[in-house]
């Protein structure tokens, strides 16, 4: 067996800049040098220059328990039904490796997430439910049954790691919700307040980030919204206050920082569909056998232990979510 050693100025290709992303800032160029929008262009580009957000001293900091109201309901239970044959990833390397676009296209992201201010916040609740409602994140904790789930995490840039969400199942929600019988679909959306983010004043992204379950996915007994991580208060970095986990999908698919749940009859267009629809589609379950258009996804880079394993079908978790995909076929997995 042959062993090739990257040198030190080599990237991986999932480390590059999503190429729907770069189309639309050289498309977002060529207007600005179009028309009198050019006199904007500096304010427009600051938020891409590459630098760094301001150092924020907002209550939570990068752990996300600091002054968190929440913090003295955990550690909760831990439910041993969801078993992993992995050591679990260390703290460190679990919250400081993370994709969150609202704060930047890098993964060191921690620091600038500081920012986002996580109470008061509230839930929308909305569209073909019994009556919709707001609820505050607190009040929505009092009434969830909250228990910890260890999960297998996989990245669709084919990174992983395996973590204790704590949380509460996404079925509970849903029933909070009282959804009319005609809802086929569960639409989530991520805050859209640029005061909290700089990145959501990169207009190329199709902001607010949105995501979306059918109601089978929503309800299947995996399906976990996060609201803790290692026995505390989810970091903000990681989708604090709450944040979707569906572990046999691919990570852009667990939408963070949820303000609004809504249900519908009409499949949501989702925010990776719109930026690369050839690359990004609406199922995202984790297939070794379907490749991203730039790179397999047939083996994963288990942070924190310099190795790669191979990928598993629904990242390993078949046996609770393979029937919902039954007279699927004609549809890729991935895509």
């Amino acid at each position: 067996m042959h062993y090739f050693r990257k040198r030190g100025w080599e990237l991986p290709e999932s480390a590059a800049t999503p190429e729907p992303v770069f189309r639309a800032r050289r498309q977002l160029i060529k207007a600005l040098a179009a028309g009198p929008i050019l006199a904007a262009t500096p304010a427009l580009l600051s938020s891409c220059d590459g630098k760094e957000a301001s150092n924020s001293t907002a209550p939570g900091g990068a752990s996300g328990a600091a002054g968190d109201p929440s913090a003295k309901l955990y550690p909760v239970a831990r439910n041993l039904r969801y078993r992993v044959d992995r050591p679990e990833t260390l703290e460190k390397f679990a919250t400081e490796y993370n994709n969150f676009y609202e704060y930047g296209g890098t993964k060191s992201i921690s620091r600038a997430a500081r920012q986002l201010r996580i109470r008061p916040w509230t839930v929308k609740i909305d569209g073909m439910v019994e009556k919709p409602f707001d609820i505050a994140i607190d009040d929505l904790l009092a009434k969830m049954p909250l228990e910890e789930r260890v999960y297998r995490f996989r990245c669709v840039e084919a990174w992983a790691m395996t973590v204790p969400w704590s949380g509460f199942p996404m079925k509970a929600l849903v029933d909070l919700a009282k959804p009319q019988s005609g809802a086929k679909y569960v639409r989530m959306e991520t805050f859209g307040d640029s005061s909290l983010a700089p990145g959501l004043k990169q207009v190329w992204y199709p902001w607010p980030y949105v995501e979306g379950l059918t109601m089978a996915e929503a309800t299947n007994e995996l399906a976990f919204i996060a609201t803790g991580l290692y026995g505390k208060p989810i970091p903000k970095q990681n989708g604090a206050p709450l944040r979707l986990v569906a572990p046999w999908k691919y990570g852009f698919k667990c939408v963070k920082s949820i303000v609004r749940v809504s249900f519908t009859d009409e499949r949501p267009k989702t925010f990776w569909e719109k930026m690369g629809p050839s690359e990004y589609g609406f199922w995202a379950n984790v297939n070794p056998e379907v490749a991203h258009p730039r790179w397999s996804q047939a083996s994963e880079n288990i942070l924190g232990e310099n190795r790669r394993a191979p990928s598993q079908l629904f990242n390993g978790y078949g046996e609770y979510v393979a029937d919902l995909y039954k007279g699927l076929e004609g549809e890729k997995l991935y895509m």
